[in-house]
């Protein structure tokens, strides 16, 4: 069933690594192992992975500094990544968010509950529909000068491309697709994370932070204690 999925693991503990690649291995996915930072950015060119887990304390470069800089690559803007850490705090959590993370695992991690995990994020990547609101038959969204491409994953606004990572995409297209609707903060998070992944509400403060960054302050607008708007 997992056949042809291929995981990349950067960790600088061979025995976190084993025990990572045993238990993805089991379930059939094709594992690929790195050291640190520099190797695992020299494996994912070469392998082109799914879905990439990375230790945030590395030699050569972090997790961080390998996750920007994999972000920077054409290839993995829609690339599944995963940050595993021993450290719990809300600063590393959002500034791994920051840098277009999908989602966080703090270490020790039962075998279970992290091939739980990756099950549930490659799900979305085996059905790309999953995390998308139904649109239009044309599969393009226009509203406010933005138009959005569901089936290329573009944004233009006024005649400019406009780079987002996959969630910051799904979370667009899910506002933009009913302009004026209120989208509350539990709706988004079912419908862009599932009900399978447990993040907190200042994960989506920091999505929309990001996606006004690029677009400007003037599409989505915040209802406080209820959620969010796309006004066109």
């Amino acid at each position: 069933m997992n056949k042809g999925i291929k995981i990349l693991l950067a960790d600088d503990e061979p025995d976190a690594l084993e025990f990572m690649q045993y238990n993805l291995r089991k379930e059939g996915y094709t594992v690929f192992k790195a050291l640190n930072g520099k190797e695992a950015i020299a494996i994912a060119q070469r392998e082109k992975p799914h879905l990439i887990v990375l230790d945030v304390m590395m030699p050569e470069l972090d997790g961080m500094q390998t996750c920007r800089e994999l972000r920077m690559l054409p290839d993995f803007k829609q690339t599944l990544i995963v940050f595993l850490t021993a450290r719990s705090e809300d600063f590393s959590q959002l500034m791994g968010l920051d840098l277009g993370a999908d989602d966080y695992l703090t270490k020790p991690i039962k075998p279970h509950l992290f091939v739980s995990k990756i099950k549930s994020l490659l799900r979305r990547y085996q059905d790309t529909a999953a995390p998308l609101p139904s649109i239009s038959p044309n599969q393009i969204v226009r509203a406010g000068g933005i138009e959005i491409d569901k089936e290329r994953f573009t944004v233009w606004r006024n005649g400019e491309i406009i780079e987002l990572p996959r969630k910051e995409f799904s979370l667009l297209l899910l506002l933009a697709s009913k302009p004026g609707k209120v989208f509350t903060r539990d709706e988004i998070l079912l419908k862009i994370w599932g009900s399978d992944i447990i993040v907190g509400d200042r994960t989506i403060d920091v999505h929309i932070r990001k996606i006004r960054e690029k677009l400007g302050d003037g599409h989505i607008k915040t209802l406080k204690g209820i959620g969010y708007k796309f006004d066109a």
